[in-house]
């Protein structure tokens, strides 16, 4: 399916006075820009002009392709978020256009987000030419804009959610043309009218929770539109190549010829080749590395965060320590039993307790709901003197049918349903459970949340294999079939550190030398 990218913006010089919109299609794939649209309105409020900009924009992109997705950018949070449906329409001007512009589309195949003003560029030059134009008695025209020649160009980058690889490195790279190439956008007028600023003051959705500023993207407007990224990309594996399991019994996807597979110790999620540790910091506490002078662009080994945005928020994250199930190598999701800890479980807990006391960096205890979650966080904060948190988001993945079994029993009573789990992440395992597309779904959001309410702090979050391995998986900006080459031991620790820019760094993975006499 066809996606496209829809920006768009109005204004008014005087609230009400002289109003104008411009809006901006372009192909997602490639940032080309597609079609282009403004007018002059006459005497209309901030708002109006901003449901107008909208309007159009999906008007013009309904003519280009009527089945495509699109993905509308504005930097009106009242239009955005009543759009979304978290914000109710109140003003009898915007009601009427609200529901023309969800009737351009089916609701399903639209999506929104909010932008910052500097990333509008392209649309917001748009409704200045056609205010500047009523101002002179006539109507924009296409020929005689300069909206896309005035607006600098970037290279073509990804965008996606906080904590995405890809996400962050656009957003280094724009910053770094935005010093090259960015010249002055002439302004509209304030654009929310008294209503935006009341439901503003109530907001709390608002980007760049730590304080500090975001820098610009290269899906600016003008400068280059690209969808996010989503969280997903569906891979599937070559058929015919063998499966089996490690010598934990966790299930595995097939690999290149001659490929070692590895797995996860315990049960929960079939896993496979070893990941390699990164990085030189001891247990639980996630160092970067740093040298002298240098800026922060992207996120490769080397560079150090750049001052001006802040200390990152770091998820120190545990794998629970083993269960009952762990050396039966069984399916063990959110979804079955829910067993405890076992006497070697407890142990490992205990000493993963003191390795991050020792360290004395972790400021907040959150756990998943599940029985051993939380009593991995039990003991861990009894010995920090911290309280633990509950967080659902952070359950592991459930497995339906498959819960308590092996994998060689899973494979002997339903292999078609395990086949097409092994290659497509969208499939969900036998009776009904949780697709890994599904589970990323929710790791990303829980991330975001997690993220945003502990700015600046070291976390520990206990949790299982698939949410941890979710988390790497995203802030590498790996396929989804990463998760099936990454060894997960229990009582583990790995951690990554989210910075303001939406950069991620991993600093740590599968550290197990805490559990060692």
């Amino acid at each position: 399916m066809r996606e496209f990218i829809v920006e768009a913006d109005g204004g008014s010089r005087g609230n009400p006075g002289p109003a104008g919109y411009g809006a901006v299609v372009c192909d997602a794939a490639t940032g080309q820009t597609l079609a282009e649209a403004a007018e002059y309105l006459g005497v209309a409020t901030n708002n109006v002009a901003e449901y107008r900009g909208l309007l159009a924009g999906l008007r013009a992109a309904h003519a280009l392709d009527p089945t495509a997705r699109v993905h509308v950018r504005m930097d009106s949070k009242l239009v955005v978020e009543q759009m979304s449906g978290r914000w109710k329409i109140k003003h009898p001007d915007m009601k009427p256009l609200a529901t023309e512009a969800r009737s351009v589309f089916p609701p399903d195949q639209v999506s929104y987000e909010w932008i910052p003003r500097e990333r509008n560029k392209h649309a917001d030059r748009l409704a200045n030419e056609a205010m500047d134009a009523g101002a002179k008695g006539r109507q924009w025209s296409p020929s005689e804009s300069r909206a896309a020649l005035d607006t600098p160009p970037a290279a073509p980058a990804p965008s996606g959610p906080p904590g995405d690889a890809a996400a962050g490195a656009a957003k280094a790279r724009a910053a770094l043309a935005e010093g090259r190439t960015g010249g002055p956008v002439r302004p509209v007028a304030a654009e929310d009218d008294a209503e935006a600023e009341a439901v503003r003051e109530t907001d709390t959705t608002a980007p760049a929770p730590t304080g500090e500023p975001l820098l610009p993207s290269a899906s600016a407007s003008g400068e280059q539109c690209v969808i996010n990224a989503p969280d997903e990309q569906r891979v599937a594996n070559a058929p015919g190549e063998p499966r089996g399991t490690s010598t934990s019994g966790e299930p595995r996807l097939p690999v290149a010829p001659g490929e070692q597979r590895g797995s996860n110790a315990p049960g929960e999620q079939p896993t496979s080749a070893s990941g390699e540790r990164r990085g030189t910091s001891t247990p639980g506490e996630p160092r970067l590395p740093s040298t002298p002078g240098e800026q922060r662009v992207v996120s490769t080994p080397g560079w150090s965060a750049a001052p001006d945005l802040g200390a990152p928020a770091t998820l120190v994250l545990l794998r629970h320590g083993e269960t009952p199930l762990t050396p039966q190598k069984r399916f063990s999701g959110s979804g079955g039993s829910d067993p405890g800890l076992s006497a070697a479980g407890r142990e490992q807990a205990h000493r993963v307790a003191e390795a991050l006391a020792r360290r004395g960096t972790i400021q907040a205890v959150v756990a998943s709901p599940l029985a051993r979650t939380r009593e991995t966080a039990g003991i861990v904060a009894a010995r920090l003197n911290l309280d633990v948190t509950i967080e659902d988001g952070l359950r592991e993945t459930d497995f339906g049918a498959w819960e308590g079994l092996t994998f060689g029993e899973v494979r002997e009573r339903h292999q078609d349903d395990l086949n097409a789990w092994l290659a497509d992440p969208e499939a969900h395992p036998t009776g009904g459970g949780e697709s890994f597309a599904e589970t990323a779904t929710r790791i990303a959001a829980t991330r975001d949340k997690l993220v945003a309410a502990h700015a600046g702090r070291t976390v520990l979050l206990v949790t299982h294999v698939t949410p941890i391995k979710t988390l790497i998986r995203l802030a590498l900006g790996a396929p989804p079939e990463s998760l099936f080459r990454m060894e997960l031991s229990a009582a583990s620790l790995s951690a990554v550190a989210y910075y303001a820019d939406g950069n991620a760094s991993v600093r740590l993975f599968n550290d197990t030398s805490h559990l060692r006499p």
